[in-house]
């Protein structure tokens, strides 16, 4: 399979920190400038963080954030203070150094001791803030595990085969195992879709994922190739180096 997927190879990690929080910026800037607001979906990990950094500082008078409303595509089994929290991360790294208001912040209850309560829960938040057949996001922001994993959407699990929920509890193979998860049909909705991939140790994975046999529940990531809106994968030259 050779999967017709945007794909922009930059130099490092930091170069794609800086070249994501430029679309974002320019994708905030049209939704806010044609629909009055943005809504996006971020993600956990080391490059989501670079790029919020970028957003908070080099970029903070770029966009009114005042206009922004902030989801999750993703949320561990987790109180939103414990290391592992993705909100807790955006709420350090990017949302209080923009003075981001409560309301604007849409958070998965990673602390519900039921994680698919939390789910529902989500879905309902989801479907009100953006009413429709699906929930439409402006922008989903998605990394890639070493696994072809993406979000909580994990190989061979449950979730994959989500068609009618837009949110549900699926498990990690690694701790913390309980994650709450949007599924393919948000995400594949958007009307954008960042991918950020960085580091030698997914190289081999992200070859497979764009150029390998199609196997969606071995790699599900493969099926971002369905996205309706505008597809891009920001990697860096480690991770494209095969």
């Amino acid at each position: 399979m050779c999967v017709p997927m945007d794909v922009v190879v930059l130099s490092d990690a930091a170069a794609v920190a800086d070249e994501a929080a430029r679309q974002v910026v320019a994708l905030a800037s049209s939704a806010i400038e044609a629909r009055g607001r943005f809504t996006v979906a971020l993600s956990g990990g080391a490059t989501p963080r670079a790029m919020h950094a970028r957003l908070a500082s080099t970029h903070r008078n770029d966009v009114d954030w005042s206009r922004v409303d902030f989801f999750w595509s993703d949320e561990r089994a987790v109180p939103p203070d414990h290391p592992d929290s993705n909100f807790g991360m955006a709420r350090d790294t990017l949302l209080a150094p923009l003075a981001v208001r409560p309301e604007r912040m849409h958070r998965m209850a990673g602390e519900d001791p039921d994680p698919a309560h939390a789910a529902g829960e989500y879905a309902r938040e989801l479907t009100s803030a953006l009413p429709g057949p699906v929930p439409l996001l402006d922008l989903v922001l998605l990394g890639m595990g070493t696994d072809g994993h993406t979000a909580s959407l994990f190989p061979n699990t449950p979730a994959l085969d989500v068609d009618d929920r837009f949110v549900v509890a699926n498990n990690a193979p690694q701790p913390p195992i309980e994650r709450i998860t949007l599924t393919f049909p948000v995400l594949l909705a958007a009307h954008a879709v960042r991918v950020v991939v960085a580091g030698a140790g997914k190289a081999q994975t992200l070859a497979t994922v764009l150029h390998g046999p199609s196997e969606p529940r071995q790699f599900p990531s493969q099926r971002l190739a369905g996205a309706r809106g505008d597809l891009k994968w920001l990697v860096d030259a480690a991770a494209a180096r095969s």
